[in-house]
């Protein structure tokens, strides 16, 4: 379980991040990853360093219950440190752990746009994987939607979180959902209200659903996330799939197993066809891949 407001779980594949832009500034996750840099034993024990963690590659299967899943709280998925190979990985077992909904926010959206256009094509038809980008400012407005917008996925969404300054007028043509939130902790930049206000007109004028996650602040429980006296917990129509039975459950896990560690079968390229079938015909793991490769932090 997560205290995050639009998620059920986090599920971190990978750990650690850089800054790359003004909503980086005072990122919670790398201040709490920081904290148990040298701790022997602790997942944080490296501190902040990108690292892909496959220890962590089936855990979606231990969650109990279909779930809205948050990817990479902890991290970016497409940080320039990840192979392609080992994000293949991540978009394997969310394409086959199938009954959950993944949620995927990223500043990098060049590299995503450019992996779903090669590499992450067979992905882009998957209604449970949804990619967002965070939006901070103007300039991460100009600089990222659009290209999320032209990112071959089926659900698009925003994070505007930290929200910095007034964006203006919007375009949310093709994007699917909004989440809003102000920054939280000891040095957090204040959000007016006025910026909130002013998204939630253009979304509901544009017909597209706002979460408003938080004002932030230094005690952001106490601040709260009532927005002119309602609380906004919109979300994008979707429906969860069922859990499989056990026997499914154990077949999935021992070929996803197979696939990223086992034997000769990791000596396959990426791009070689394999293709695997559990009783139902539904497990399809279309390219094997040669690499051998929690705490949750959101301000």
């Amino acid at each position: 379980m997560t205290s995050i407001e639009w998620t059920n779980e986090t599920w971190n594949p990978m750990r650690g991040c850089q800054k790359v832009s003004a909503g980086c500034k005072n990122c919670y996750a790398e201040t709490f990853a920081n904290r148990f840099r040298g701790v022997k034993g602790n997942a944080y024990e490296m501190g902040f360093i990108p690292r892909e963690v496959p220890e962590m590659l089936l855990k979606p299967l231990k969650f109990k219950k279909p779930s809205l899943v948050f990817v990479n709280s902890m991290s970016d998925l497409f940080h320039e440190s990840f192979s392609d190979e080992y994000i293949y990985k991540v978009f394997t077992v969310m394409r086959e752990v199938n009954w959950h909904i993944y949620q995927i926010l990223t500043k990098r959206p060049i590299r995503m746009k450019q992996l779903f256009d090669s590499k992450l094509k067979e992905f882009s038809s998957q209604d449970n994987i949804w990619m967002g980008v965070t939006v901070e400012n103007c300039k991460a407005y100009r600089e990222r939607v659009s290209i999320l917008r032209n990112t071959n996925v089926k659900t698009r969404f925003l994070s505007i979180e930290p929200l910095l300054e007034d964006l203006g007028a919007i375009d949310l043509s093709r994007l699917d959902w909004v989440i809003v939130g102000g920054e939280s902790g000891a040095k957090c930049r204040p959000m007016e209200k006025s910026w909130v206000q002013s998204i939630l007109k253009q979304c509901e004028e544009q017909n597209v659903p706002m979460h408003f996650k938080q004002w932030g602040g230094v005690r952001k429980k106490r601040a709260g996330r009532i927005l002119d006296g309602k609380t906004y917990d919109n979300f994008p129509k979707f429906e969860f799939k069922p859990i499989p039975p056990k026997s499914e459950l154990k077949q999935i896990k021992v070929q996803l197993e197979k696939l990223f560690f086992g034997d000769a079968i990791t000596k396959l390229k990426l791009g070689s066809s394999l293709r695997m079938e559990n009783p139902t015909g539904s497990l399809a793991i279309g390219n094997a891949i040669n690499s051998n490769q929690e705490h949750v932090a959101v301000s």
